[in-house]
């Protein structure tokens, strides 16, 4: 049975050079789902590879359209901010395995549209302080440092992947990443053992 892999963690957890790993597993024949965000484009991301970049207009539209198949809206420092993921095409279910990065709440929402056992949750997670020190890391790097953000975001994360949050969704596995390598080996396996399961979320 052809699964989403749904790559879910608090921030500077490794989730993005997961992804990125994952996608080069040829045997994993993994194919992306590219989300949709109306917050402004960073340094060193590209339109159409990281996210689909829009603006609340296009949010509108897409919306209107009835496409939306999730959305999380975010009130920042700098305003508005909409993640959200389309039923643009992209996605043939029956067809595919595909790897895609969210958040627990979006996870929930992606699983009650293509169903339980579309959707296989993979969970990240790191010490705090060692997510606190990358997550200032890359804020450093940036043309226009928003660290006011960095720390929003930082604190939301500890309500957003509550311990009773993640029972609720039924999520009691999940990857340590304080090696890289060891991590994505037992990603790997966790995948392979599931893809072709029914009826597991397991």
């Amino acid at each position: 049975m052809a699964k989403i892999i749904y790559l879910m963690g608090k921030s500077s957890t490794g989730k993005d050079t997961i992804y990125k790993r994952l996608l080069k597993e040829s045997a994993l024949g993994l194919q992306t789902i590219v989300p949709y965000t109306t917050r402004p484009i960073r340094e060193g991301e590209r339109n159409g590879v990281e996210y689909n970049f829009t603006d609340e207009e296009g949010f509108k539209r897409l919306f209107s359209q009835g496409k939306i198949i999730e959305e999380r809206a975010y009130h920042t420092f700098h305003g508005l901010w909409r993640y959200f993921t389309v039923d643009d095409g992209q996605i043939r279910i029956t067809d595919n395995d595909y790897i895609m990065i969210g958040t627990l709440e979006s996870y929930q929402r992606m699983r009650e549209y293509f169903g339980k056992d579309r959707v296989l949750p993979i969970l990240i997670e790191l010490d705090d302080g060692i997510r606190l020190q990358r997550a200032l890391n890359r804020e450093k790097k940036q043309r226009n440092p928003k660290y006011e953000e960095m720390c929003r975001r930082f604190l939301a994360d500890s309500e957003d992947f509550a311990e009773e949050k993640l029972k609720a969704a039924g999520i009691e596995r999940s990857f340590y990443n304080d090696n890289l390598a060891k991590c994505l080996r037992e990603i790997v396996v966790y995948i392979r053992d599931n893809r072709n399961s029914c009826g597991k979320d397991r």
